[in-house]
């Protein structure tokens, strides 16, 4: 301290001695504790020996503004135990990551901050094994006003209108639509907060064309090829219909919910309003690498398509590279809001909150933790990191348009992301590396629907009792095997 600070001091001694000795003390306890090299262990469900990537998103400009704090990266599971995964006779247990995390958070050495997605977060809190956050950001008058208010009240669904995370970014997507289409067809363009029936009407109304003419007036995807039963998931999952119950014992999908969704997801299909998944596939005649093949939005094979936050940056290469690309025209593009469904109006979307930081209850340094996760949270952070390519940052005054353009920025972040229905999921497919095969088994029944040799109900109602046959063999051999 300098001579002049000292000498004030000296004469506060002087003067109250009584009072300025506590003072003294306090000064020399903070001074200590800000000079203190410390070690603040982060803990991520998966890495390896090459944290690099985690640490230039998130830690790097934390260490640089902190210099006597030093981060050290945990991964639950070590990336380098699945070499040889699948590859020996006798199957590999998979990594339980929830067991693995919850061994770091405890025992002698215990992480203090957890990064995390949705799920695993809403396990933790259930368990009492994570802080709430709202005591600290209310006695740092923690700012979240700026924050995206779908972000925030997705968080708040996880605790019970209770803050135990923060994220600094998140990952959505929004419904794309061609604006030039729309015009010529004499089509009103869709607007924010429409339903999916509106959508599809609309993508009704913009089907045309045959064979390599045929002009889709929707799609789930912005790529061609593959069956819409994997990708119609983005207009099942905000009803939050489930395939089976959460201790995986019961098939669920033979109820009226499933049917509704079969039956209007295979009719736009058979009415070729979507892609059936077996159409042929452009290819480029001159064999040379064309970054229009397979992409249905820009070779314009599609009015709208849902694509997220990143093929933004696609659309605006095309765009400015028009020129060198034979047969193509530039896209007038807009986005907005996913569709939704009238029994959830607020819900849709893919928005997904996969940076989620906790602090662990456990933690043996809860203060810097919350330094971390207060910082990663800041409008100095978010100005850095407001030119991701790939995510958006959680604070709305950083949100903005790419590369000058003006578009419908908010349609990204309008919706509230889907809950997660059964936090056990990610544990039951641990426990049971075959349960994916239950699932895949309802595409086979789909197609059947597709090729008109099933009812949406008959079928449902076929995979519902192959379903339970599998499930009752895995629950007697969670190694079990189908062919």
């Amino acid at each position: 301290m300098k001579n002049r600070f000292w000498g004030k001091r000296v004469l506060a001694v002087l003067a109250t001695a009584s009072l300025a000795l506590p003072l003294l003390a306090g000064c020399t306890a903070s001074e200590s504790k800000d000079n203190e090299q410390r070690v603040l262990r982060v803990a991520t469900l998966w890495g390896g020996q090459d944290d690099s990537y985690f640490r230039q998103q998130f830690t790097d400009a934390f260490e640089l503004t902190h210099p006597n704090i030093t981060i050290e990266v945990v991964p639950a599971v070590d990336q380098g135990s699945m070499y040889g995964y699948g590859n020996q006779e006798e199957q590999q247990d998979v990594p339980d990551t929830m067991e693995s995390l919850k061994k770091i958070m405890t025992g002698d050495n215990p992480v203090d901050v957890i990064v995390a997605d949705t799920a695993t977060v809403k396990s933790l809190i259930q368990e009492n094994m994570v802080k709430q956050l709202d005591p600290l950001m209310q006695e740092d008058k923690f700012d979240t006003s700026d924050i995206v208010p779908s972000v925030l009240e997705g968080i708040k669904d996880l605790g019970d209108q209770s803050i135990y995370a923060l994220t600094p970014t998140f990952s959505s997507s929004a419904l794309f639509y061609n604006k030039g289409m729309f015009e010529k067809a004499g089509v009103e363009p869709p607007t924010d907060n429409m339903t999916w029936d509106d959508i599809f009407n609309l993508g009704t109304r913009l089907t045309k064309g045959e064979g390599k003419d045929h002009v889709f007036g929707f799609s789930f995807s912005t790529y061609q090829g593959g069956s819409p039963y994997y990708t119609m998931s983005q207009y099942s999952n905000s009803l939050q219909l489930k395939i089976f119950d959460d201790k995986a014992e019961k098939m669920t999908v033979d109820s009226p919910q499933w049917e509704k969704v079969w039956s209007t997801i295979s009719k736009l299909a058979l009415d070729k309003v979507i892609p059936k998944g077996d159409e042929p596939q452009d290819q480029d005649e001159s064999g040379r690498y064309n970054p229009l093949t397979g992409d249905l939005f820009l070779s314009g094979k599609t009015a709208m398509v849902i694509g997220d936050y990143s093929y933004i940056n696609q659309l605006i290469d095309a765009n400015k590279n028009a020129d060198k690309m034979k047969d193509f025209t530039k896209v007038e593009w807009d986005v907005v809001t996913p569709p939704v469904h009238p029994e959830a109006p607020e819900i849709g979307g893919n928005i997904y909150l996969s940076n989620l930081m906790a602090i662990n209850s456990s933690a043996q340094n809860p203060e810097d933790a919350w330094e971390l996760i207060k910082y990663m949270n800041s409008e100095d952070w978010a100005k850095i990191k407001a030119r991701s390519s790939y995510e958006m940052v959680s604070r709305k005054s950083f949100i903005k348009p790419k590369d000058g353009l003006d578009y419908n920025i908010q349609a990204f972040y309008t919706l509230k992301p889907v809950p997660p229905t059964n936090t056990n999921l990610d544990k039951m497919y641990q426990k049971m590396p075959n349960l994916w095969q239950v699932n895949d088994k309802g595409m086979e029944y789909f197609n059947q629907v597709l090729e008109n040799k099933k009812t949406p109900k008959e079928a449902l109602g076929e995979w519902a009792a192959k379903g339970n046959e599998m499930l009752e063999k895995l629950k007697k051999n969670p190694k079990a095997t189908f062919q």
